[in-house]
């Protein structure tokens, strides 16, 4: 929903290694193989901790009809300033970073944070590169700056919101402040607004529960598994620093020992039922922010399903 840049700062991204402790782990040597069965946990059970977290489904609950009823008014409303608008069609969204130029939608399609380090031996899924628009031909009417203002409006008449730590500001007038009215009518700016306090909270919960005693604990019985497979590394995103590539995670022994100790001593489970918790509780702590969350969530999906000519499930 932003414009590309309209994020002041550091650009917004959810990685593993997000949080955790510094110092990397020592290439050690080789830890004593586990049974194949003890080394990770199951793809449905990964994805079932994953499911979890209450802030980061919200943030990652799909928007694509919304995507593309921007897109098809906006397409629209360029024609009727006598341009022709043909943006690359959305690509299947999450809405999970609040510093995409998607539209109220979101941005392209990502795996979910894995703030705890390696969940698998196998390479990260990457998503598929977003469609790529093609740069206006020299010469043509899109090449203009009376396009420019047709499509985004004047940089005068830009409108902005916040969060506590990050500032984001969207076009004020034009065919896309034009779109996302249309979805959202006089809550386009609050979506934005709850979509980056959802995105901060996502960040301040993987803080706080460093301090919760629950994963102190899974974090102590999982160094003290690492110690005894003679690899010293002071907690999984630790771990995660350390590997330089994707051939470090299928190969190295510190990641095998990593991904087997999580698995012997249920890091994982924990660390996802406490992170869980954390993040309810700034939820619990803020209603307003799920309640309008699901308010205009609805509203922009009757609206999408009004554009598309279908009624949004």
């Amino acid at each position: 929903m932003l414009a590309a840049g309209a994020v002041a700062g550091t650009v917004l991204a959810t990685t593993a290694g997000c949080s955790g402790s510094a110092g990397a782990a020592s290439p050690t040597p080789t830890p004593t193989p586990a049974p194949a069965a003890k080394r990770t946990l199951e793809p449905a059970a990964l994805a079932a901790l994953h499911e979890l977290l209450p802030v980061t489904g919200l943030l990652f609950t799909p928007q694509l009809p919304s995507a593309r009823a921007q897109r098809k008014v906006t397409i629209a409303c360029m024609a009727e300033h006598g341009y022709r608008y043909a943006p690359a069609p959305p690509a299947s969204d999450t809405g999970a970073d609040p510093g995409a130029d998607r539209g109220t939608g979101g941005a392209a399609a990502e795996e979910r944070p894995q703030p705890f380090g390696l969940e698998s031996s196998a390479p990260p899924r990457t998503a598929a590169p977003a469609p790529s628009e093609k740069p206006p031909r020299p010469g043509s009417p899109e090449s203009t700056d009376a396009y420019a203002r047709a499509l985004f409006g004047r940089e005068s008449a830009r409108v902005s919101t916040k969060g506590l730590r990050l500032s984001v500001s969207r076009p004020g007038e034009g065919c896309l402040a034009e779109a996302e009215k249309r979805l959202l009518g006089d809550g386009r700016m609050r979506w934005l607004q709850v979509r980056i306090m959802l995105f901060e909270a996502q960040q301040q919960a993987r803080a706080d529960v460093e301090k919760d005693p629950g994963f102190q604990a899974a974090t102590t019985r999982w160094r003290a598994c690492m110690d005894r497979a003679k690899v010293k590394a002071q907690d999984p995103v630790a771990v995660l620093n350390s590997l330089r590539s994707a051939d470090d995670r299928r190969t190295s022994p510190v990641a095998a020992a990593d991904l087997r100790c999580k698995a012997e001593t249920g890091y994982l489970t924990t660390a996802y039922q406490r992170l869980a918790a954390a993040q309810q509780h700034w939820l619990d702590r803020h209603p307003a922010v799920g309640a309008d969350w699901k308010k205009l969530s609805d509203r922009q999906n009757k609206a999408a399903g009004e554009v598309l000519g279908a009624k949004a499930g």
